[in-house]
């Protein structure tokens, strides 16, 4: 293939080498398994560069999910655990995962019931917002649970809008 895209045909290796030079270009073996092998007549320091521009911006719409941690005692107040809860919802909302920790200490490792209801009612609170991707369970003297944000629902189209309204209408 020749540098405007056009096709040469089969073409000697010493030919097709002169032609790129006289173009200035290079001689690029594009399906080195084919018989005969494809080669293209382009600018490959060109080539290479809008490749690299390519995948610079595939990495930049690329979304990282983060995790992050909130950490909670079993005797936690209603005050902090509003402040805790406050944080989670925030964190779901931006993307994130949120893992939730609940830290024990001494005689407390008797009562993990009491982590266990704090975090069912943790879920419970976000359950409009998250799904537990992990279910609670003790890991030494921590019981976590892992939460995912739950994916946005597509907004609905202009054509259901005009029904919602006439209805809201027509019972007025």
């Amino acid at each position: 293939m020749d540098a405007d895209g056009s096709q040469v045909g089969i073409v000697p290796l010493a030919q097709a080498l002169r032609r790129a030079r006289e173009q200035e270009l290079d001689l690029v073996e594009v399906a080195p398994q084919a018989d005969p092998p494809v080669c293209r007549i382009m600018d490959w320091g060109k080539a290479k560069y809008e490749e690299e521009q390519k995948q610079k911006e595939a990495r930049k719409r690329q979304n990282q999910i983060a995790v992050k941690e909130i950490k909670m005692r079993p005797k936690i107040s209603d005050n902090d655990y509003g402040t805790k809860s406050g944080h989670v919802r925030r964190f779901l909302k931006d993307g994130s995962k949120v893992r939730a920790s609940i830290m024990f200490r001494g005689r407390e490792m008797t009562h993990t019931e009491l982590g266990l209801k704090l975090l069912d009612r943790l879920a419970d609170d976000m359950s409009e917002l998250a799904t537990v991707e992990a279910v609670p369970k003790v890991d030494g003297r921590n019981m976590v649970m892992v939460l995912a944000p739950v994916k946005q629902k597509p907004k609905p189209t202009e054509d259901a809008a005009p029904d919602a309204a006439e209805s809201a209408t027509s019972d007025g």
